[in-house]
């Protein structure tokens, strides 16, 4: 039986997620198929008092806005990368994605800052992939999700890569961890992954996937959403989101042993669902999630589910 971080009282807490009716909000581009990994600036966060989502196609990150979180409408494309993160400091947004390397099957993280969320610095590298366990089918650092924890960053990224066969494509194999004083780093990474697959995790069995770190007052620690990569009983590739907690952002554990968020019913999430981002509205929580309607084809949009508090 497996151990949960959440306190009796408050069990439950973030277990119980519905859909918005109107899933998927946000589809892709045209001609394009796939939009994802949702990177959400809520109104009370921004500097304009209204939405802000940041959402990739392939290997181009997009700009949207909203005035309630729920009508979406496009501004641009922003630059090249996948897999933006956006971080608020004072009145300084940093946004940190993946950015790959070609022909080369290698990527790293870089940071940019803006104080509008429209005009960008020019970026700077602040992670490459160097050890063993990142350089698996590919130098692969990205999927990057950053937090302040007392006087450190931590930065926690996917590394690592596991085939799928009847996807077609890879997907992350590790979670590793880096640390530094300051965001710009230097950072000192783990030198082993502080998550894994494993065969004793019938939701991450082939691939760790991501993860999103947050803190709310209901939970002491760190509460992480991580979309663990699985093969189902027929053997077919899924994602789901699993959450996890921890006390200290380098140990985790499952708060439950199901899925908060898994694939299947309507057909846009019918395959998988990837990679979030999470923010407060109010007495709910509200997550940003993209999913995939087919395996070796298949569609990825962007839709949202809501929690009570």
């Amino acid at each position: 039986m497996s151990y949960y971080y959440v306190m009796k009282e408050k069990k439950g807490l973030l277990k119980n997620w519905k859909d918005y009716p109107a899933n998927p909000l946000i589809n892709p581009p045209f001609p394009g198929i796939l939009l994802g990994d949702p990177s959400v600036v809520p109104p009370d966060e921004s500097p304009d008092g209204a939405w802000h989502l940041f959402a990739n196609t392939i290997l181009a990150i997009h700009h949207y806005t909203s005035r309630d979180g729920i009508n979406w409408r496009r501004i641009r494309r922003v630059f090249p990368g996948m897999r933006a993160y956006v971080y608020r400091e004072g009145e300084t947004y940093f946004l940190l994605c993946e950015e790959f390397q070609i022909p080369m099957f290698k990527s790293h993280i870089v940071i940019r800052t803006s104080k509008d969320l429209s005009i960008w610095s020019e970026k700077k590298i602040i992670l490459k992939a160097e050890t063993p366990w990142e350089k698996r089918l590919g130098h692969t650092c990205g999927n990057p999700c950053l937090i302040k924890n007392g006087d450190m960053y931590f930065l926690y990224y996917s590394a690592g890569l596991v085939f799928l066969r009847d996807l077609g494509f890879c997907e992350p194999l590790h979670i590793g961890l880096a640390k530094a004083p300051d965001i710009y780093g230097p950072y000192e990474k783990s030198a082993q992954p502080i998550i894994s697959p494993s065969p004793a995790e019938p939701y991450r069995n082939l691939g760790a996937g991501a993860i999103k770190v947050i803190q709310i007052p209901q939970i002491e620690g760190f509460v992480g959403f991580n979309n663990g990569i699985y093969s189902d009983e027929e053997g077919g590739t899924r994602s789901a989101i699993l959450a996890l907690h921890s006390h200290d952002g380098i140990q985790w554990r499952k708060m439950y042993e199901e899925p908060v968020i898994s694939p299947g019913g309507p057909a846009w999430k019918r395959a998988l669902v990837y990679q979030l981002d999470v923010t407060r509205v109010e007495n709910e929580m509200w997550l940003y999630y993209n999913a995939r309607s087919g395996w070796r084809f298949g569609r990825e949009c962007i839709g949202l589910a809501t929690c009570s508090l």
